[in-house]
């Protein structure tokens, strides 16, 4: 009671005004605390969050501090606190409200994911540029090889950053550039021009979609996200557990899809992979499937044998189900950089990949690994990962994507 005392008295001595303000606290403590008598107890209901499902952070709830609850007892009778106490112009001014700065608009839709997910990527390329261009007072030989560096450095590879530093050099003899701060525009610009737009990518039906890649790239995810966004365009979907060498793949897939409540095809363990799309093939006819998802090996004895696996899966396709129209997905994670510029080369030699899903690419600072893929291989990337909940992928737009590597307006 004597820190309230103290605090509502606003330090003055007056006992008389001291003896009103200590009884009128008194009376509002034991009204709380008869309320809080009288309050019904509330069971707790225990909800169990499956931990794949669980995204967000579990905070315990903070306690309040001494401070806090000075406020909250004297909102509760302000008026009559003030009128006893006599201190009303003091207490006002400690209820002045500062003001509240707008918080700055988010940027929304595809390009506001994007520009969220791109945070770390666009510090590291665009950060790597403009410490150059800061250390340089006029373009010399010296600066374009700093620049090509720093681009390397940012995972944009070494043949696309000596391709696009090759273009800004000739672009700053033909254009008259002679400012070190215009060489960030023209960089920029050939990044975006190795990103222009692609087709607009449609998914056609009946479709057959063969998901590859390497163990640990977040295939078997992937494809859970895949299935949920199909089935929410009111497309029909069912799986294929074909990745049957890897321990516990065919319960994940199972997983995914009982929670996108799918049909799903599957064989035991160690099964052959093949035997299980041949399968599905049938059940996908069967029941006018509109889209047909494939969980395949990421490894098998050898790339060879992986790569047999993958033709033989192939041609079942094309022999039972030649009315389909097919896609080869591979799946990358961006966070690897260069390594998945290097598996990309890899599967491209026997599975005639027709696209590419970027895992993680919210997560990482090597993005960049776009602007390679896109430059060296000329496969295109057409779906996005940009988060961890299971609505969290995206139809990658690369004009999108340049704009938000690069900061600008929508």
């Amino acid at each position: 009671m004597s820190i309230f005392k103290k605090w509502f008295s606003g330090g003055n001595k007056d006992e008389q005004k001291d003896d009103i303000v200590d009884e009128k606290i008194d009376e509002i403590v034991e009204e709380v605390a008869d309320e809080q008598e009288t309050e019904p107890e509330l069971e707790a209901e225990a909800i169990e969050v499956p931990a794949e499902e669980s995204t967000e952070e579990s905070h315990e709830p903070e306690m309040p501090t001494e401070e806090e609850e000075r406020e909250e007892v004297f909102s509760l009778d302000q008026e009559e606190m003030i009128e006893v106490s006599g201190a009303q112009e003091e207490i006002e001014s400690l209820q002045e409200d500062e003001p509240e700065e707008a918080p700055a608009e988010e940027p929304t839709g595809l390009f506001g994911k994007f520009f969220k997910g791109l945070h770390k990527t666009r510090e590291n390329i665009l950060g790597s540029v403009e410490g150059v261009l800061s250390a340089f007072a006029s373009i010399d030989e010296e600066l374009f090889d700093q620049l090509e560096e720093a681009l390397i450095m940012a995972d944009i590879g070494v043949e696309t950053s000596v391709s696009i530093m090759g273009s800004v050099r000739g672009r700053v003899r033909s254009e008259r550039v002679t400012e070190v701060s215009g060489l960030k525009r023209l960089v920029a610009d050939e990044i975006s021009k190795i990103l222009k737009a692609e087709d607009e990518f449609v998914l056609k039906t009946p479709t057959v979609i063969l998901v590859i890649g390497v163990n640990g790239v977040g295939k078997t995810t992937a494809i859970g996200k895949l299935a949920n966004k199909y089935k929410s365009e009111g497309k029909s979907v069912i799986l294929a557990a074909a990745d049957t060498f890897r321990a516990a793949a065919i319960d994940q897939l199972q997983i995914w899809a009982e929670r996108n409540d799918v049909p799903i095809v599957k064989h035991q363990e160690n099964s052959d992979p093949a035997a299980v799309v041949f399968d599905a093939v049938q059940a996908a006819k069967k029941r006018n499937i509109d889209v047909l998802i494939c969980d395949t090996a990421g490894r098998l004895h050898n790339k060879q044998n992986l790569m047999e696996e993958l033709k033989k899966i192939d041609r079942i396709i094309s022999k039972e189900y030649d009315e389909s129209h097919k896609e080869v997905f591979l799946v990358l994670d961006a966070t690897t950089g260069q390594n998945a510029l290097q598996q990309a080369k890899i599967f491209r030699e026997s599975a005639g990949i027709t696209g590419i899903i970027l895992t993680k690419l919210d997560g990482t600072a090597k993005g960049g690994i776009v602007i390679a893929i896109k430059n060296e291989l000329d496969i295109p990337v057409r779906y996005a990962g940009v988060g961890e909940k299971i609505t969290d992928i995206e139809v990658f737009d690369s004009e999108i994507f340049a704009k938000a590597l690069f900061a600008e307006e929508e």
